[in-house]
């Protein structure tokens, strides 16, 4: 799955020493651009973890796995990136065009009288 959206928050990283070795992970909260805009709060770990993307303002893409777990009879859910990249959508402002050049009417018959 992918999700798109402008970083709005960047949480600590965080990192430990496991029986694998060491490990860290980064959180980060992206708003949606749609018409109801959502915010989603992503995980990257390890050597995914692109200290350079992840900044406050960057409009990104990320492909993401999302699974949940039990523990003590209740449901937790991970939103799991596993590649980010810089989106092209919202950047270099509204794709809106100038409009045409309306000609000039042209005097004749059809003219108001007043």
């Amino acid at each position: 799955m992918e999700i798109s959206g402008n970083i709005i928050q960047v949480l600590p990283l965080q990192s430990g020493e496991g029986k694998n070795g060491p490990w860290k992970k980064q959180d980060f909260v992206i708003e949606t651009e749609s018409q109801y805009p959502k915010k989603v709060c992503i995980s990257m770990w390890g050597d995914r973890i692109d200290e350079n993307m992840i900044k406050v303002g960057n409009g990104v893409t990320a492909s993401i796995d999302v699974e949940s777990r039990e523990y003590n009879g209740r449901w937790y859910t991970d939103v799991r990136a596993w590649k980010l990249e810089a989106s092209t959508a919202g950047e270099g402002g509204d794709d809106i065009s100038a409009p045409a050049d309306i000609p000039a009417a042209v005097e004749g018959e059809d003219d108001l009288p007043f």
